[in-house]
């Protein structure tokens, strides 16, 4: 029998990308989707590319209809999941794929989210390093009854550096991160500035200044990989690609570390990873490699005339950044193989 599944906020495009991966996973059956404005539509007219699921009718996202699935998975903005997963008893495992959940640390969700704080859930990063343990995050999520998945840049800049901050090949107090990001990671509501007449031919940051609330998020997860203190500048950059990822970080070279040191740290730390992989020398990803695919794809390099570690990271934001994360995550927490219904192979062109 396979796990019966509710995805509420199935007319987004998180949502959207969580139906199109569960629509091909052995183990799950998709019977409820849930929406605000569109619910009683069909959900075929939202996500028309959804065919296998054009049977399915968007109904209001409300606890009781979530109720008495196996699994629900959360698609929502943020500040809206948390009040609906306080009324979802135990019985069902709970992936919320929003932000209400991600942040230990109360002061920093009052900070950059503000509102209710409704505590941390394990933490949806499998591979994320620790510094105190051989097992990563995935210990964390065997058995887990509610799941936090990360943000989409936190993702992609963690996955970059936690190896270093791990091995102490690199300085913690020094990162700079700057992103590429296609604006399909804002969610489908429109908004003026996301309108393809202002996005094409132009590039524009945002969240600058220490202000996008990945901030805390990023220090929380380096802090796990054993650094004592993180300070990262963090510039994301909307660029006119639908989705996507392209984060180049940067850090200060340990004192004594050689280049390769700097290669072995990050061969030793995904040699076994299904979804994350080191290039091979010289060689540096692109968001194109990794679209449609639960991949991320890790290029690196030393800089010695700066004595820098430079870090280039691609992933496809709806899926490793966060519909992928949410199954792969929650294949663990039900004790399925880790990679059931997810492909390492993108889309290309």
């Amino acid at each position: 029998m396979p796990f019966s599944v509710a995805v509420a906020g199935a007319s987004g495009y998180a949502g959207g990308e969580l139906l199109r991966l569960l629509a091909e996973h052995p183990d799950f059956e998709v019977q409820t989707v849930t929406a605000f404005q569109n619910a009683g539509q069909p959900l075929v007219s939202l996500q028309p590319h959804l065919r296998s699921l054009a049977h399915l009718t968007l109904v209001e996202t409300t606890a009781e209809n979530l109720r008495g699935h196996d699994v629900v998975f959360l698609a929502l903005p943020h500040g809206k999941s948390g009040a609906i997963t306080a009324e979802l008893g135990d019985d069902s495992l709970v992936v919320d794929c929003g932000a209400d959940h991600r942040l230990t640390d109360e002061s920093a969700w009052a900070e950059f989210y503000g509102g209710e704080f409704y505590g941390a859930w394990a933490y949806g990063l499998p591979e994320l390093m620790h510094a105190d343990r051989v097992e990563r995050q995935r210990a964390e999520l065997v058995g887990a009854r509610r799941i936090a998945v990360p943000g989409c840049n936190v993702t992609a800049i963690s996955l970059a550096l936690a190896p270093g901050v791990q091995a102490g090949v690199i300085e913690a107090t020094d990162l700079v991160s700057v992103l590429a990001v296609g604006p399909s990671g804002a969610g489908r509501a429109l908004k003026p500035h996301l309108l393809a007449s202002e996005l094409l031919g132009s590039a524009s940051a945002y969240g600058v200044g220490g202000s996008h609330r990945h901030v805390p998020e990023i220090q929380q997860n380096l802090r796990l990989a054993g650094a004592a203190e993180v300070s990262i500048s963090f510039t994301p950059v909307l660029v006119p690609m639908a989705r996507g990822i392209l984060a180049t970080s940067t850090a200060t070279l340990a004192p004594g570390v050689s280049a390769a040191d700097v290669r072995g740290a990050w061969e030793r730390a995904y040699a076994n990873e299904s979804f994350v992989h080191l290039l091979p020398e010289g060689e540096f990803p692109r968001t194109a490699d990794t679209i449609g695919a639960n991949t991320a794809l890790i290029g690196l390099a030393v800089d010695e005339r700066a004595d820098r570690v430079v870090v280039v990271s691609a992933i496809d934001n709806l899926v490793k950044g966060t519909a992928g994360a949410a199954i792969q995550s929650a294949n663990i927490a039900l004790g399925l193989s880790e990679t059931a219904g997810l492909t390492v192979n993108g889309v290309a062109p």
